[in-house]
């Protein structure tokens, strides 16, 4: 790029920063000095290939989707948590927002994960232990009890089930007395990354999908401002993915929601803005940064380029970041502070929108009060003591970045064009990218191709070549065990005792004849949230709705495979 390209592209970010609202604060360095909003090549010299790193708010959006970058908002700090029953996780979310968290992510136990009820058999000795159980919506009332779901953003973190909780969290809200189109906040809903990495699934994938379509046109059309798509590579990374691995499966699935959404003869440029990402921060500080700055300029060419994307907000890849439950030791656990700030500082640095960090203990169990807090005042030191959030995207035009950039989007076209390739020629019901996505997880494709990934770093760790510190490194310690959060079984005793209360209570007519209308309406093309959502008013649980689907469209078995 010449230098009056550059100084043209200068000038249209300046525009933009100019007319932006900005935070009151001091935009200084800790000695006072003063620093610019942003920087880029010296006026009057070329940049070859400056158009592939640009300008904040500005295609490809490498550098972020804001001019302002965090001078105008900064991140979200959403803590990530859920435990015991309803009551408890209240209790843990006030503790969260009036400590300065500005969101509320939430935790499921696995009974709840798996559409099944906490009187289940299978829920036996889980209830409560991973998350909150949450079985109706009298439940979901509770967990939000004193928090005014106009007012703050949730997110939720459920796939299988996650149309009939959100269902839930709906008539919550309603009880509430709340407009439901000024509900704001992500629902994880990905089912793709459910048969690529966690297996936290209920039906075959094509059910699932018509779930996630009705879901997409039902908030489309009533709950503009709600996100019913967090397309999530964290469980993929979690597995044993490489970053370019993470963000190229995760990409390629979020591309068939949106090939998905335009089977349904949705706008792009109205549905795509309710799609959102989570990634994971990992523990290689550059890579990670050079992976998130990647992620967002792949998505942007790509809607604009494959999928007709006109408007630059279905071009906007807006992604949530956990720091890196899998980096943590249980061997001298405190080092895991450290560890979280750095994963914490990368996500930061490569722009992210909102951020959860781990606490020190949850290698061991979830997190106590006192961790919980340390985590969250990590995002808080980063955020107000280092001035990580006076410029945008300070580290772009290092040498050393943008090659990790390429070579990561690089990595990712590759794996692209091979996913397509899975999904072989003839003609695709969805769309190409979602056929090969489909046939990879039919194929075992992508869990071989993770397996590995997992074995050649635990091979390098074994031989000493990556190294641990406290695990096959220095080793030595004086640190003292930890007080750890233990879940009471006294927890699973009560809420299967309150769920018996509440059916007792009930009409059990209203509660079947509202499930079999609902089960009609999966029977036509008609819309099921509507449906879905009078089953819920009549306090039908979770375990119940999810019965009715897995006897009307089966269960799905993982072919096993060696």
């Amino acid at each position: 790029m010449n230098a009056d390209e550059i100084a043209a592209g200068r000038a249209r970010w300046q525009a933009r920063y100019d007319a932006a609202r900005k935070r009151d604060a001091d935009f200084t360095t800790l000695s006072g000095m003063p620093v610019e909003p942003v920087y880029g090549p010296p006026e009057g010299t070329a940049y070859p290939g400056f158009e592939r790193i640009g300008w904040p708010g500005e295609f490809p959006y490498t550098r972020g989707l804001y001019p302002t970058g965090y001078r105008g908002r900064t991140w979200t700090i959403r803590q990530f948590a859920g435990f015991g029953n309803a009551q408890q996780t209240n209790e843990r979310y006030k503790m969260i927002l009036g400590a300065g968290g500005g969101g509320l992510s939430v935790a499921f136990d696995m009974p709840t994960l798996m559409g099944r009820d906490s009187d289940d058999p299978q829920a036996l000795g889980e209830v409560g232990h991973c998350g909150v159980a949450i079985d109706s919506a009298a439940d979901m009332e509770v967990l939000f009890d004193g928090i005014d779901l106009a007012g703050v953003t949730t997110s939720m973190t459920i796939s299988g089930p996650a149309v009939p909780v959100f269902c839930m969290y709906l008539v919550a809200a309603e009880r509430q007395g709340v407009d439901l189109s000024r509900l704001d906040g992500t629902l994880q809903t990905d089912i793709f990354k459910e048969y690529i990495a966690q297996k936290e699934w209920l039906f075959d994938p094509e059910p699932h999908l018509r779930l996630i379509g009705d879901l997409m046109e039902y908030c489309a059309a009533e709950i503009p401002r709600y996100k019913p798509l967090s397309v999530s590579g964290y469980h993929i990374r979690e597995a044993g993915s490489t970053a370019a691995q993470e963000l190229a499966y995760t990409l390629a699935d979020g591309f068939g929601y949106v090939e998905l959404g335009l089977s349904r003869g949705l706008d792009v440029n109205v549905f795509a803005p309710g799609l959102s990402f989570f990634f994971d921060s990992h523990v290689d500080f550059f890579e990670e940064i050079a992976k998130f700055r990647a992620a967002r300029r792949i998505w942007a060419r790509w809607l604009r380029d494959e999928y007709g994307a006109t408007s630059e907000k279905a071009l906007w890849l807006r992604f949530h970041t956990q720091t890196a439950g899998v980096s943590l030791t249980a061997q001298q656990p405190v080092n895991n502070v450290v560890r979280t700030a750095v994963e914490a500082l990368a996500a930061v640095l490569g722009g992210t929108n909102s951020l959860h960090t781990n606490a020190l203990d949850e290698t061991l169990a979830l997190p106590t009060d006192e961790s919980a807090e340390i985590a969250l005042r990590t995002q808080q030191v980063l955020m107000e003591e280092t001035g990580v959030v006076n410029v945008a995207d300070p580290l772009g035009g290092s040498w050393y970045v943008e090659a990790l950039t390429d070579k990561i989007e690089a990595e990712a076209e590759e794996i692209f064009a091979r996913i397509r390739q899975l999904g072989g020629e003839g003609p695709h019901q969805i769309g190409p990218m979602t056929s090969g996505i489909l046939r990879g997880i039919e194929d075992g494709w992508f869990t071989g191709h993770i397996a590995e990934s997992a074995f050649v770093y635990q091979q390098a760790l074994e031989k000493g070549d990556k190294r641990i510190v406290g695990v096959n490194c220095h080793t030595g310690t004086l640190a003292k065990d930890l007080e750890i959060l233990r879940i009471s079984h006294e927890v699973e005793l009560e809420q299967r005792r309150v769920l018996a209360e509440r059916k007792t209570a009930r009409d059990d007519a209203a509660v079947k004849a509202a499930v079999a209308r609902m089960v009609e309406v999966g029977r036509t093309d008609g819309n099921m949230i509507p449906a879905m959502l009078d089953a819920v008013r009549a306090e039908a649980t979770l375990g119940e709705i999810c019965d009715a689907l897995r006897a009307e469209w089966g269960v799905y078995r993982e072919p096993a495979r060696f």
